[in-house]
């Protein structure tokens, strides 16, 4: 049986939506446990009685705050997200989630459980909605500002990895984000990317990407360095909430619009479920030797609950066995 770690302390909002979050998933799935770290006298109380042979409590009271430096973390033994990771570190659990400090989570992760082998820098993974009935996976999106042709060659490697083993998409198309589509476009790192990729014949490889193939769902997974993907993700996730702001304006001025409203409401139901993150739970970090799910901050019981899903679903999987078989086969090509 799985076990999951979770960093119960770490998100913006407490303890409450993380447990809350974690009781609807084993309520769901009855093939996993879970280790709850935190403060006990806190977490306690949030348990029901029925889920106390399927929760462990890891007492800790020390909590990495969103102000604190990511390189505190690593002299902070007692904090949550060091004793999640340690846990899954020690093998005594799978995978790990935290909806906490995301910097302190990675660097962590990194350091204290790891690299897979022919990785050289980890990456965040995330699901964005297209106008198609699918998702295009985009990384990184926030883990490395300053790549390389190496790291973003071996970004598209991982990607397609966790397309395949994960989502389960039988050939995953990939794309490298620039500035254009023609193969003279793109800066200097991005041209030697498609040239590194080219040459290995990895297999469904798009050429260059715009932003808006993200959205069009053009390809299954696109690759770019943390600094524009953790843009991309900001600017989309604001672009989602200044839409539905708009939207509710507009419907409020008139019978008619408030009418159309009512007629429209599956339509718009469909819509807040497609932009919204909490269907996707949390972010992965690729590249590391056992699945870490990166939450947002924000995150309620309902994307708690999805990111503990990817979790298990990554814990369940041959991800990192097949990163590591993909990588060097690629690699030796260039």
């Amino acid at each position: 049986m799985i076990k999951i770690a979770i960093d119960a302390m770490g998100g913006d909002f407490g303890p409450v939506p993380i447990m809350d979050g974690l009781v609807s998933a084993l309520k769901l799935n009855k093939n996993f446990t879970a280790i709850a770290v935190g403060k006990k006298d806190v977490l306690l109380p949030l348990i029901p009685r029925t889920f106390d042979d399927r929760i462990e409590i890891l007492d800790t009271d020390d909590i990495i705050s969103m102000h604190d430096s990511a390189t505190d973390a690593l002299k902070r033994k007692e904090s949550t997200i060091y004793k999640a990771i340690e846990l899954v570190r020690s093998g005594e659990a799978d995978a790990v989630v935290s909806a906490g400090h995301s910097g302190a989570s990675m660097s962590l992760a990194t350091l204290r459980i790891g690299r897979l082998k022919g990785v050289s820098r980890p990456a965040i993974a995330t699901l964005m909605p297209t106008s198609e009935n699918q998702n295009t996976l985009v990384l990184d999106v926030g883990a490395n500002v300053d790549c390389d042709a190496k790291n973003l060659f071996e970004f598209a490697i991982m990607g397609q990895v966790y397309a395949q083993d994960v989502l389960k998409l039988d050939e995953p198309i990939i794309g490298l984000l620039s500035n254009g589509e023609e193969e003279s476009k793109g800066n200097e790192v991005t041209k030697e990317t498609y040239e590194m990729i080219t040459k290995s014949k990895l297999p469904n490889f798009a050429g260059n990407v715009e932003g808006s193939d993200i959205f069009k769902g053009t390809v299954d997974v696109v690759v770019c360095d943390g600094f524009i993907g953790n843009i991309l993700l900001k600017t989309a996730e604001g672009v989602a909430d200044t839409i539905g702001t708009i939207l509710k304006k507009n419907l409020k001025r008139s019978l008619i619009s408030i009418a159309g409203a009512v007629l429209m409401r599956k339509v718009f139901k469909s819509l807040k479920v497609r932009v919204d993150y909490a269907e996707y739970g949390g972010a992965p970090l690729l590249g590391v030797k056992s699945p870490v799910i990166i939450a947002h901050g924000k995150s309620n019981p309902k994307a708690i609950k999805n990111a503990i899903f990817q979790a298990i679903g990554a814990a369940s999987s041959n991800l990192n066995e097949h990163i590591e078989e993909k990588l060097n086969r690629y690699k030796n090509n260039n």
